[in-house]
C-alpha cells in the first residue's frame, strides 16, 4: 500500500476510513495553496474593483476545485442499510451492521461497520474498493477479496457488479463513468481557458466559454444517469433492501454547472447592457477597452478629432502642427 492508492498509507490492511481519498486531499491542498497566494496578493490590488477581484478568485477556484475533485470522488450514488446478517461464509455468527454502497465514476466502495464496532471478538470496520475503470480488472479485485476472506456482506454486494453477474450493471456503469469522466476533464480545460480570457480584456468570449463549461458539466451528469435507465438488481439482506440514490458528488456537480451557466449568462448580458460596470467587476481600465476598439476599427478608418485641415483637390500640402 502506497501513499497515492486512495487510502491511508499506514493501515496494515486495505481497510480505510471512508471517504478519505488522497487524490481529493492533494487537489484540495493545491487549491487552498493557490487561494492563500491570492490572499497575499490582494492588498496590492488597487482600484474600485478590488473587492470584485477577490470574489472572482474565490468563485473561480471553487468551481475549478469541484470540477477536478468530483472526478475522483466515490459518492455519485450512495445507499446504506442497517441489518442483522451473517458475518462470514461457513459461519453461524450473526452481527448487526451498517452496510454502505458508494458508486463513483471509476468503481464502487462497500463499507461494513458494526453496531457496535467490536462484536464477536473482532473489530468490524471495513471499506473495500472495487475498480472498473479502463485498465483495471474488476474480477481480479473481487477474487482477491475472496482469497483474503472478506466478510460475506461485502462480497455479496460486490458480486452484483461483476461482469458475469445476472444483474448486468457492470458494463453500463463502466461506460457511463468513463464518458462522464472525459466530459469533466473537458470542462476543466474550458474552465482554464475562461480564466485566461477573463484576465484579458476579452470578457465576452470568457462568458461564452463559461457557458460551455456549464454545458459540459450537465453533459457529464447526463452520461452518468444513462446507467440509471437500466433496472438495478435488488440487493436484499433478509427483509431489508439496500436502496441507492444520487449522492453528494452528483448534486455538487449539478449546482456547479448551474452556477457556471448563470455567471456566464450574466457576463454576456452585462457586456451588451452595462459594459462599464462589467469592466469594473473584472478590474479592466477604460483605456484597455478603448485600445481594443481602436484595433477593431483599424488605422485607415481612424480620423483625428481636432485640427482638421482641408486642402484643394489636386494640391499637395505639407503642414507642421505645433502644440501650444
Amino acid at each position: 500500500m502506497t501513499l497515492f492508492d486512495g487510502s491511508f498509507p499506514f493501515y496494515p490492511k486495505s481497510e480505510a476510513a471512508f471517504p478519505f481519498d488522497t487524490a481529493c486531499a492533494v487537489i484540495i491542498s493545491v487549491f487552498i495553496t493557490v487561494f492563500a497566494t491570492f490572499i497575499i496578493i490582494w492588498p496590492g490590488i488597487q482600484g474600485k474593483g478590488r473587492s470584485f477581484w477577490i470574489l472572482r478568485v474565490v468563485t473561480s477556484l471553487f468551481i475549478g476545485a469541484v470540477i477536478l475533485t468530483v472526478n475522483f470522488t466515490r459518492d455519485w450514488e450512495t445507499g446504506q442499510v442497517t441489518v442483522n446478517t451473517s458475518y462470514k461464509s461457513f459461519s453461524n455468527a450473526v452481527v448487526n451492521t451498517n452496510i454502505g454502497l458508494y458508486i463513483g465514476l471509476a468503481g464502487i466502495n462497500v463499507t461494513l461497520v458494526g453496531n457496535p464496532v467490536n462484536q464477536i471478538n473482532e473489530t468490524i470496520s471495513y471499506n473495500e474498493h472495487f475498480s472498473w475503470s479502463f485498465g483495471e480488472d474488476y474480477d481480479l479485485s473481487y477474487n482477491e477479496g475472496l482469497e483474503r476472506g472478506l466478510p460475506h456482506p461485502i462480497l455479496y454486494v460486490a458480486e452484483k457488479f461483476t461482469p458475469n453477474s445476472p444483474c448486468g450493471v457492470h458494463g453500463q456503469y463502466r461506460i457511463s463513468g468513463h464518458y462522464a469522466s472525459l466530459t469533466l476533464w473537458a470542462a476543466f480545460c474550458t474552465w482554464l481557458l475562461s480564466n485566461v480570457l477573463f484576465s484579458m480584456p476579452i470578457l465576452l468570449y470568457g462568458g461564452y466559454i463559461f457557458v460551455l463549461t456549464a454545458l459540459l458539466l450537465i453533459c457529464s451528469l447526463l452520461f452518468f444517469t444513462v446507467a440509471r435507465h437500466f433496472p438495478m438488481c435488488n440487493i436484499r439482506f433478509g427483509s431489508a433492501s439496500l436502496q441507492i440514490g444520487y449522492g453528494g458528488s452528483f448534486w455538487l456537480t449539478l449546482a456547479t454547472g448551474l452556477l457556471c451557466f448563470l455567471l456566464g449568462l450574466a457576463v454576456i448580458l452585462m457586456n451588451w447592457m452595462q459594459p462599464k460596470k462589467l469592466k469594473l467587476v473584472f478590474n479592466v481600465s477604460e483605456g484597455e477597452g478603448e485600445e481594443e476598439e481602436e484595433q477593431e476599427v483599424g488605422p485607415a478608418e481612424q480620423t483625428p478629432k481636432d485640427d482638421i485641415l482641408m486642402a484643394l483637390r489636386g494640391e499637395h500640402c505639407k503642414v507642421t502642427v505645433t502644440d501650444l
